[in-house]
């Protein structure tokens, strides 16, 4: 057989009972590792600025411990970089586990961390190496996990398989903004600094022994297992592959990134620091308001998902970004309130105008990009972006509002960002409904 015709030969179609195998561990998996992520993001609003930078002023002692929540981002791509060039060369599954073991085991060792107090700078560095850890694991986490539902699913329904791991991300966070709320009430506040704060980093070890046993059981997508008996060699280099081959891809899957990551770092972590720091609410209050927002969050998304697969990504993606950017502005005023309500409305409609680019999402990066270099090209897109969007978001949101003591330049930020991902998504080619075969065609 041809190359050609081998490029062109659909891969064999899973059953319904093992794509749903794969979207349940591709959910479960990522939901473990970004509840690992978001729980020291959540922490470093509330906790770490007391424990480990102790003699600074609040709002100071908050950009430092964002500062070391930023880092993790710029290990990212890295992760994505080294994750996505084996997952390339050798497969999809074998990546995922051992990013899911990296991310376990760095979570625990920050819930065994000792204090400022207790062995001085010592603590800021060892948590700074431990969030770089955290950071390069879950670089490579997204790529795989996706990649897994979305090269399963069929390519009706692509958008919506490949939105499931998706839903990970709100999921993780309502399990951290969840725990986290249940310390925070049944423990006075010298308690949950003492130790309390501790408890979600250390279950992680559970979790990830949850997450190895169901995602154990998968067998390598049909894709890239189709790939691997065609008469060509697997690329030696993949990501200067698609550096080379689909510059225009990761442009647009960088674009379509910048305005849901900084809207979602601005809701999910400022507004914390925003909401106790500046508007003097309660920590309960923040944490529910955010733990409600990310359980909409978590039902909206495969609508959005699904939505994607009939009227096409671009359109979906536009409006959840535009509508980001309107709502920007009345976030902050809902929130200046200080009336729980409003907050929780704020946070609630924020998170879902980003589901509506998050769902879709996964399946429109993947699409632009072949399967010799999809793990790499996809993973470099989406990891890269984030060095420069939601790494930064909540460090510039904090400086932001020292320096003009309003809300309203965060709003024009994100609002700007968003309308970055408005035109990326518009001026993007439509991918819904296009195979595998084809996009790989088209290469």
């Amino acid at each position: 057989m041809s190359t050609a015709a081998a490029a062109a030969a659909p891969p064999p179609i899973a059953t319904p009972a093992t794509l749903r195998k794969v979207v349940v561990a591709s959910l479960i998996g990522t939901t473990i590792e970004w509840y690992d992520f978001f729980l020291y993001g959540t922490a470093a609003a509330l906790v770490f600025n007391k424990l480990f930078f102790p003699e600074a002023d609040p709002l100071t002692g908050t950009m430092l411990a964002f500062t070391t929540y930023a880092l993790g981002f710029v290990a990212r791509p890295l992760g994505g970089i080294v994750f996505g060039h084996f997952g390339d060369r050798i497969g999809r599954k074998r990546l995922l586990m051992a990013s899911l073991l990296l991310m376990g085991l760095s979570s625990a060792a920050i819930g065994l961390l000792p204090s400022f107090a207790s062995i001085g700078l010592a603590a800021p560095l060892l948590l700074t190496l431990l969030r770089l850890v955290q950071g390069f694991a879950v670089g490579g986490e997204w790529g795989g996990a996706v990649l897994m539902a979305a090269e399963y699913g069929d390519v009706r329904r692509r958008g919506m398989w490949a939105g499931w791991p998706q839903v990970g991300v709100p999921a993780g966070n309502l399990i951290a903004a969840a725990i986290l709320a249940l310390m925070a009430r049944f423990q006075t506040n010298e308690q949950f600094l003492a130790w309390g704060w501790r408890v979600p980093f250390l279950l992680s070890i559970v979790l990830v022994a949850i997450g190895w046993w169901v995602r154990a059981s998968l067998e390598e997508t049909p894709v890239f297992r189709e790939l691997e008996t065609r008469d060509e060699a697997l690329p030696r280099a993949p990501l200067a592959e698609a550096l080379r081959k689909r510059p225009g891809g990761i442009a647009i899957g960088a674009g379509l990134r910048m305005g849901e990551n900084i809207c979602y770092y601005v809701i999910t972590a400022f507004s914390l620091t925003y909401v106790t720091e500046v508007v003097h609410m309660t920590r309960e209050v923040a944490l529910n308001a955010l733990l409600i927002g990310a359980a909409v969050e978590c039902a909206a998304m495969p609508v959005f998902s699904w939505l994607s697969d009939r009227i096409g990504r671009r359109w979906v993606y536009a409006i959840g970004a535009g509508g980001q950017a309107i709502w920007a502005f009345a976030f902050f005023r809902m929130l200046e309130s200080g009336a729980t309500p409003l907050v929780i409305v704020a946070i609630v409609v924020g998170l879902v105008f980003h589901g509506a680019m998050y769902g879709p999402q996964a399946a429109f990066i993947a699409e632009l990009f072949p399967t010799r270099f999809r793990y790499s090209g996809a993973s470099f897109a989406y990891q890269a972006t984030s060095v420069i969007a939601g790494s930064l978001a909540p460090i510039i949101a904090v400086a932001l509002f020292k320096q003009t003591h309003s809300a309203t330049p965060i709003a024009i930020y994100v609002a700007a960002a968003c309308a970055i991902s408005v035109v990326s998504a518009l001026v993007a080619r439509e991918t819904k409904g296009r195979s595998w075969a084809e996009i790989d065609a088209g290469a």
